[in-house]
């Protein structure tokens, strides 16, 4: 740890207590572009085969599908790119095969 964040996180604690010190304050930044429940719908997506006539769900497609499916107005490849990569989902590693039962 660097000397100047170990001063900075005493000087919280003279100046605002120890809960203070040991806790993170909110960082600025743009807030999130999905809510928690596109979130999950989009991975409920991707789980779930691709549109006819595509073997793989791809980044672009999924971004295509969501916005088609009405789960988002508008999402961009970055962002899906982020949701996936943050539930390690990989989905054009896998060719989605439907197998019919034996009987």
């Amino acid at each position: 740890m660097a000397c100047k964040t170990v001063r900075a996180i005493a000087r919280r604690n003279e100046e605002e207590g120890l809960q203070s010190a040991l806790s993170e304050k909110p960082r600025p930044g743009q807030p999130r572009r999905l809510t928690a429940g596109q979130s999950q719908r989009i991975i409920a997506l991707v789980c779930g085969p691709p549109p006819a006539g595509q073997a793989r769900w791809s980044v672009r497609l999924i971004a295509e599908e969501a916005v088609k499916r009405k789960l988002v107005t508008e999402v961009g490849r970055e962002t899906i790119r982020i949701l996936l990569r943050r539930h390690d989902l990989k989905p054009w590693r896998e060719k989605n095969v439907v197998r019919g039962g034996t009987g």
